[in-house]
């Protein structure tokens, strides 16, 4: 059993929360405003902390919990975008760069470990429901930090032959870029389940 903190309340976080509670874990979730003590407690008290607060303002939220996270393993699942103006994400926030690196360099006593954010929600936590295998991308610097997510994603129901590890934090910003083809699919097909997969 690990002890997972989880920062955000919203369908992400509760989403999560609830697979990982079912699968053994004890979860504690934050809230979205790193000044409420319980989001501060929440990082402190967890091994696991899941970055699952809107990815525009993560990295000043996370920031400021840089004494509570040092020694965690920072599991982030959010992009960070600008909105178009019909509220789907627009361009990125951080070009040439991604957000998991912007939160590596701002946290560097934490491990910090980027995956499902290629994928609506619904398919972190079951992606057999998927016609397709759908693929959780891996990327971070600690091998051992990413063998840690890697038994989560497994929890959740991720097989391994699913899970791509690709490399050091920077192949990041290659998975948080596929989040501009996203809107595009929300157009036309609403919220049906989805991710963006590598097909073999």
């Amino acid at each position: 059993m690990t002890h997972i903190g989880i920062l955000g309340t919203g369908r992400v976080g509760t989403n999560l929360a609830r697979k990982l509670a079912a699968a053994g874990h004890h979860v504690t979730l934050g809230g979205r405003n790193p000044q409420d003590t319980d989001h501060r407690a929440t990082a402190r008290a967890a091994d696991v902390v899941i970055n699952a607060t809107p990815g525009d303002t993560s990295l000043d939220r996370l920031t400021d919990l840089r004494t509570e996270l040092t020694g965690k393993i920072l599991v982030d699942v959010s992009n960070a975008t600008r909105d178009a103006r019909d509220g789907l994400p627009g361009e990125l926030r951080y070009p040439g760069s991604s957000l998991a690196e912007k939160l590596q360099a701002a946290l560097p006593g934490t491990h910090v470990v980027k995956t499902l954010n290629t994928m609506l929600f619904t398919v972190m936590t079951a992606p057999e429901t998927l016609a397709v295998p759908p693929t959780a991308y891996l990327s971070g610097n600690d091998e051992h930090a990413k063998r840690t997510v890697t038994g989560l994603l497994g929890d959740l129901g991720w097989r391994s032959g699913q899970i791509e590890d690709l490399g050091d934090i920077t192949t990041a910003r290659a998975t948080e870029a596929m989040v501009l083809i996203v809107p595009h699919i929300l157009r036309r097909h609403g919220f049906e389940p989805f991710a963006v997969s590598l097909a073999r």
